[in-house]
C-alpha cells in the first residue's frame, strides 16, 4: 500500500497540527469554487450547535483546542497537492487552484467563548463563531469539528484507546461488501481522531481489496486521504449553498437558483443533489423536469430514510422520468443494519443506491474502563452557516430536531414555504 501524500501520521501524544489543506471533506472546495464564481465578496458567520445539550467540555479541552487553531495558519496546497487535485478533480479550474494555492487559514476568523457551567467553572459549553468572507470562512468547517473533537478526546474523555480500530473497519467493509452495499467514508468531521481515521480508511482499503466485489468500496470524502491511499474523493453539494442563496433572495425560488448555478459551473461531474435543506417537499416544487432530469441523483440526509426511495420513486413518475436510472445517496446516521435494509429496499424499487458513512466508521469506540463493553459516545455537533451579508439563514430539514437558526426566522421560512410550525 503506497502513500501518495508526503504528511506522515502524527504520534497520538503529539501536539495537534493540522497535517494538509486537503484534510477536509471535498465538497468544502467545490463550494469554495462556486463561491469564487458566484459570490466572492459574500460576508458570513457560521455557528456552532452541540446537540447533545447534557454533555459538556472541559475548560483545559477548549483551551487547547483554542490553541491548535493557531496551527491552521501554516497550511497551504502544496504543487503535488495542486497536481493531484487537478489529475483526479478536472472540473477546478486553473484560476481557483491559483487562489487556492495562495489561500492561507486567518485564525482571528474565529472566537471561542468557554461558558462555566455554574455548579463547575472547569466545566462548561462552547460558543464558536467563524466570521469573514464566505471564500475565505467556507474551508473552516470541517476540520474545525474534526479539531474539537480530537481535542475532547484527548482532554475531556480519554477513556477509550485504538485497539482494533483498524480491524473493526475492515469487519465493518467486508459485511457491507459482503451484503452489496456499495459505500464510501464519510468520517471526517466528527472522527475521533486523525490517527483514526488513517487506520480506519486503510482498514476499509485492505478489506476492499481482498474482497471479490471490487465496486463495493467508492471512495473516501476526504480529499488527503483520498490522495495518500489511492482513493477515489466523493463530495458534491452542501446544504449551506442552499442556505446562503435563499438568504439572499429572500427565500424566492431558492433551490432552482441555487441547483442551476451550481449545474452551469459543474454541468455533469457533480449532480448529485441534497433535498432536505428546507424539506424534501419544498425541495421537489422547485425540482421541475429538465432539473430532475438533469441531476443524477438526490442525498437523503434526514427524516425517516425508508420513506425516501417510495417518495423519490412517485417524484420521478410524475415527471415522466425512468427512476431506475436515478440513485440515492443515503448519509443519515448509518450503521450496516439500516445500510442492508435500505439496500434491500431500494433494489426491490428498482433504485440504485449508495451510502455515505461516517460516525460508525470513525468514532464507533468502547470504554476502556467498561473492558471494552460499554459505548464511548461520540460528539454530536455541527457548524452551520447563521447569516451572510447581515441576512439570517436557516436549515429546516426532514427532522424536526435538525432545525438550524434564528427560531423566528425559521418560523417565517416555514410560513413561507407553507410547512406545519408544529
Amino acid at each position: 500500500m503506497t502513500s501518495n501524500a508526503s504528511a506522515s501520521i502524527p504520534d497520538v501524544h503529539s501536539e495537534f497540527k493540522i497535517v494538509s489543506i486537503l484534510d477536509t471533506d471535498l465538497y468544502k472546495f467545490t463550494m469554495q469554487q462556486a463561491i469564487f464564481e458566484y459570490y466572492p465578496t459574500a460576508k458570513v458567520v457560521y455557528k456552532f450547535t452541540h446537540r447533545d445539550k447534557h454533555r459538556r467540555f472541559s475548560r483545559a479541552c477548549i483551551e487547547k483546542f483554542r490553541e491548535a487553531l493557531g496551527s491552521f495558519a501554516d497550511v497551504q496546497l502544496t504543487q503535488d497537492e495542486r497536481i493531484w487535485f487537478q489529475d483526479k478533480c478536472k472540473y477546478f479550474k486553473p484560476e481557483y487552484l491559483d487562489y487556492l494555492q495562495s489561500f492561507r487559514f486567518k485564525p482571528d476568523q474565529i472566537s471561542v467563548t468557554f461558558l462555566p457551567s455554574p455548579d463547575d467553572p472547569d466545566m462548561g459549553s462552547v460558543k464558536i463563531e467563524a466570521r469573514g468572507l464566505w471564500l475565505e470562512t467556507v474551508l473552516w468547517e470541517v476540520p474545525l469539528m474534526a479539531c474539537l473533537c480530537e481535542m475532547y478526546f484527548r482532554y475531556a474523555d480519554n477513556d477509550w484507546d485504538y485497539t482494533g480500530q483498524e480491524e473493526q473497519a475492515m469487519r465493518k467493509a467486508s459485511s457491507l461488501l459482503d451484503s452489496r452495499c456499495t459505500f464510501s467514508e464519510f468520517g471526517t468531521r466528527r472522527r475521533r481522531s486523525f490517527v483514526t481515521h488513517d487506520l480506519v480508511v486503510r482498514g476499509i482499503k485492505k478489506a476492499a481489496d481482498a474482497h471479490e466485489w471490487k465496486e463495493g468500496f467508492f471512495g473516501t470524502s476526504n480529499a488527503y486521504f483520498a490522495m495518500r491511499y489511492d482513493l477515489n474523493v466523493v463530495g458534491t453539494i452542501a446544504h449551506e449553498w442552499f442556505m446562503g442563496i435563499a438568504a439572499l433572495g429572500d427565500y424566492k425560488d431558492a433551490a432552482g437558483t441555487a441547483l442551476d448555478l451550481w449545474s452551469n459551473l459543474y454541468r455533469d461531474s457533480l449532480s448529485v443533489t441534497l433535498t432536505d435543506t428546507f424539506s424534501t417537499e419544498v425541495f421537489y416544487r422547485e425540482f421541475d423536469n429538465r432539473r430532475a432530469n438533469q441531476w443524477k441523483a438526490l442525498r437523503q440526509d434526514s427524516g425517516d430514510p425508508k420513506v425516501f426511495a417510495p417518495r423519490a420513486k412517485r417524484m420521478y413518475e410524475e415527471r415522466g422520468i425512468d427512476y431506475t436510472q436515478k440513485a440515492i445517496i443515503f448519509s443519515d446516521a448509518l450503521d450496516f443494519k439500516k445500510a442492508k435494509e435500505l439496500n434491500e429496499q431500494c433494489q426491490l424499487l428498482g433504485f440504485k443506491c449508495s451510502f455515505g458513512i461516517g460516525t460508525w466508521l470513525t468514532n464507533d469506540f468502547k470504554k476502556k474502563s467498561s473492558g471494552y463493553e460499554e459505548q464511548s459516545k461520540a460528539l454530536n455537533i455541527v457548524i452551520k452557516l447563521g447569516s451572510i451579508d447581515g441576512k439570517e439563514c436557516v436549515k429546516i430539514s426532514d427532522e424536526i430536531t435538525k432545525n438550524t437558526g434564528v427560531p423566528e426566522v425559521v418560523a417565517k421560512v416555514k410560513e413561507a414555504y407553507q410547512i406545519s410550525v408544529s
